[in-house]
């Protein structure tokens, strides 16, 4: 049980976890905030794609949410270095896309300076790391005695179905903004095809987050000691101490 653990390892365990749901939560409320709660209450009109939401009365709320995005990533701690070289690029990506603005009004591939591309290549870097997290690192973290717990194949089946919604909207927003002729792409604009891929794109990388982090399909006891167990080892694989 969680409270026979030593104290300082029972931090590391509820820290560890709070980070992954604090990433979660902040994916999860990002969109209903700039979409939802920006027309009703602000009365900003839903936009083309939310990078646009810079450029309206949202963007604190924007700029804010998306950097304490990328704090907590930074701060994340995965299973090997690779792990943690990828969430401090998501973090770089991340806060890339809230400091650099796409211009104005304007087409996201066309762009007149370089804060607008730098966005660009952090908003496609920022959710391919997503996707990573989700097919490959989250499945595939349990190495150890720990390993079968009852909700395990339903998690592992939140994460991998996360991954595979979070490319194919990758591929939905690569065919719309490569592909598509400039008359197909005015009709879809009418209906902010964009913000409603990265709406579907965000929740999936949220619902991710938030079963890695023990809000969705807990095996609370069972999963604090897995935690504990295998993020003791990442620290002496590193040659750390807890």
């Amino acid at each position: 049980m969680l409270s026979d653990l030593p104290q300082a390892t029972r931090h590391l365990v509820v820290s560890y976890s709070e980070i992954r749901r604090a990433i979660g939560i902040i994916g999860f409320l990002l969109p209903l905030l700039l979409g939802p709660v920006g027309w009703f209450v602000f009365g900003v009109e839903i936009q083309d794609n939310m990078s646009n939401y810079y450029h309206t009365p949202l963007r604190d709320i924007f700029v804010g949410t998306l950097s304490a995005l990328g704090i907590f990533l930074f701060c994340y701690r995965g299973y090997d270095w690779v792990e943690n070289w990828t969430a401090n690029v998501g973090s770089m990506a991340v806060l890339a896309i809230a400091l650099f603005p796409l211009d104005p009004d304007s087409d996201p591939m066309v762009q007149s300076s370089i804060s607008g591309y730098i966005h660009m290549f952090g908003g496609g870097l920022f959710f391919l790391t997503l996707s990573l997290y989700s097919l490959f690192y989250f499945p595939n973290s349990r190495k150890s005695e720990f390993e079968q717990q009852p909700h395990e194949a339903q998690r592992d089946l939140v994460y991998r179905l996360s991954g595979l919604v979070i490319l194919l909207s990758m591929s939905a927003m690569g065919v719309y903004l490569f592909l598509l002729p400039a008359e197909w792409k005015l009709i879809w604009n009418r209906y902010n095809l964009l913000f409603w891929l990265e709406w579907v794109a965000l929740w999936s990388f949220a619902a991710a987050w938030l079963t890695k982090g023990q809000l969705i399909f807990a095996d609370i006891a069972i999963d604090l000691l897995a935690i504990t167990h295998d993020r003791l080892r990442a620290l002496r694989h590193r040659g750390e101490h807890p």
